[in-house]
């Protein structure tokens, strides 16, 4: 089934880059560590496949206590519509800068997709406070399993507005193909 070769080609993706950019992996935990305190990882629990939850895996960017500062910088947020977007957040590190631009934070999802979290391309998984602003048959994009990366990924850096997003996830699992996804990748 489509399903199936979908998850084939997941593993067979995620398994092979994770074995060819192992050491560069290996030189970006290095210098998160030498960049300053705390873990290499970032675990965010966000919500998958039929509303089920699951910690996806980034390298961390910010600060480690950053997740507390959210509310103080609330008044400087530039996202709409229930996202949380700072364009100089003064929670990232410097590391953590080079990773955002260059999007290598977003490497570790490969572990998400080998463990079965995750897929190559999918809709993008929300944190839980996005994902309960989604109502109606917007929660269709629950049906396929989220992606490392997706059709609103590749609009660029200028995110759209949450509703735009999730019209987006929505028009790709209703229309979704094996040809889809490669023209994503």
């Amino acid at each position: 089934s489509s399903s199936t070769l979908k998850r084939t080609l997941d593993l067979l993706g995620a398994s092979i880059g994770l074995l060819a950019i192992a050491p560069l992996m290996i030189a970006i935990a290095v210098a998160i560590k030498l960049d300053g305190r705390g873990p290499v990882f970032f675990r965010q629990l966000r919500v998958g496949r039929h509303g089920r939850r699951f910690s996806m895996l980034k390298f961390r960017t910010m600060i480690p206590d950053a997740e507390a500062m959210k509310d103080s910088l609330r008044d400087q947020n530039e996202a709409q519509e229930g996202l949380f977007k700072i364009a100089e957040d003064p929670r990232v590190t410097r590391m953590g800068r080079f990773l955002r631009m260059t999007a290598l934070d977003e490497l570790p999802q490969l572990f998400n997709i080998v463990g079965g979290d995750m897929s190559l391309v999918g809709p993008r998984p929300l944190v839980i406070e996005e994902d309960d602003r989604i109502e109606g048959w917007h929660r269709r994009r629950l049906e396929l399993m989220p992606g490392m990366t997706g059709p609103w990924q590749i609009l660029g850096p200028a995110r759209a507005p949450l509703k735009e997003m999730v019209a987006l996830d929505y028009l790709y699992v209703a229309n979704w193909s094996l040809w889809t996804d490669v023209k994503i990748l």
